[in-house]
């Protein structure tokens, strides 16, 4: 297991083959579909492939990713969350989601503000961006509560909804 980074109460770390059938469960909450896609993951071998496709391959080209969430105090594995590079993105963005039986307990919030620190004091970052549907309030408030702010609505191809997209100034670490 390779840690990425550490926060009071979270360990984010890069995700493996051997989280796929997590990975079945975290794309196919309906808070999943519902605020973010659905990625036609249903069978642990579909999920092998979205790891392979996505965070894996993120990792080797990019060296960040999305990295999955796990509680410090008993290793139970809460969500995800990391930094994305978008081909439609003029700048990397910020994105999470959590199982939902661990929304209300300030981990999206504290686990993004991870992911920013690391945007900025690792990479050196001086912009990092998030998108969010705007009707997803409890997502929206995160963002806001890290500083970020609304720039403009945008499209993802192919996806046709409308995004939210938000902005946030690093500046120097």
């Amino acid at each position: 297991m390779a840690v990425v980074f550490e926060t009071e109460r979270l360990r984010l770390v890069e995700l493996t083959l051997a989280d796929a059938p997590f990975i079945v469960r975290q794309l196919n909450e309906p808070s999943f579909v519902r605020n973010i896609a659905d990625r036609g993951v249903r069978t642990v071998e579909q999920a092998a492939d979205y790891l392979r496709n996505g965070p894996l391959a993120s990792y080797a080209t990019h060296g960040f990713g999305l990295w999955r969430i796990e509680r410090k105090s008993d290793g139970a594995s809460l969500g995800m969350a990391g930094l994305l590079q978008r081909a439609t993105l003029d700048h990397p963005d910020v994105g999470y989601a959590l199982l939902p039986e661990h929304w209300g307990q300030g981990y999206a919030s504290e686990a993004a503000a991870g992911c920013v620190a690391r945007a900025r004091d690792h990479y050196r970052w001086q912009r990092l961006m998030a998108i969010v549907l705007p009707s997803n309030a409890p997502s929206i408030r995160v963002l806001e509560r890290l500083g970020f702010t609304f720039l403009r609505p945008v499209h993802l191809d192919p996806d046709p909804a409308e995004l939210s997209l938000y902005t946030l100034e690093l500046g120097a670490p």
